[in-house]
């Protein structure tokens, strides 16, 4: 197990941590606002998992027919979600995005509140789980983002520079919050 594929540790991330589980519909609006974000490198959605059938109870064994598991439109990537989101985890280029995706939150977060951590969240060197699921030769954008129970890869979005779209911000690093 030599090689280890590492990403570096000097990437900020940040935990954008809303009170309530979001719905999918709600998780598509924000994530639709934070794909527009140039500077961003990472996306990682952390939630309760939906069974396909039922854990428990009298419905027990029967297959969870519910409306929170659908498609939802990411910038043009389609993907399917089947958890109830609570966390999404950023990587940055650099702190000066944190401002914007701020200002941004405080829009987007009219109806319940959210708190904006800074931190390490994602796993900046291969674990056992990545090796185990990718190999020595991994995708180093996969690294840290690995759910072992998975049979499916993570769902890549194209990102603002694979578009050719650059825009400028100015640096607010200082709006984070706990």
């Amino acid at each position: 197990m030599g090689a280890y594929t590492h990403t570096s540790s000097a990437y900020p991330q940040i935990r954008i941590c809303s009170i309530r589980m979001m719905k999918p519909e709600t998780c598509e609006g924000l994530l639709n606002k934070l794909v527009e974000i140039p500077g961003i490198r990472r996306i990682l959605l952390h939630g309760q998992n939906i069974p396909k059938v039922i854990p428990y109870g009298p419905a027990r064994g029967m297959e969870n027919k519910t409306t929170m598991k659908r498609d939802i439109t990411v910038g043009d990537t389609t993907c399917n979600i089947r958890m109830l989101v609570g966390d999404v985890i950023l990587e940055l280029d650099d702190e000066c995005t944190i401002g914007l995706i701020n200002r941004i939150c405080n829009d987007f977060f009219v109806k319940f509140g959210f708190i904006m951590q800074k931190g390490i969240f994602i796993k900046p060197s291969m674990t056992m789980v990545d090796y185990a699921k990718y190999g020595p030769n991994a995708d180093p954008s996969l690294i840290g983002m690995v759910d072992p129970r998975s049979k499916e890869r993570p769902v890549m979005v194209v990102s603002h520079e694979e578009q050719d779209i650059k825009t400028t911000y100015r640096c607010e690093n200082n709006m984070l919050e706990g």
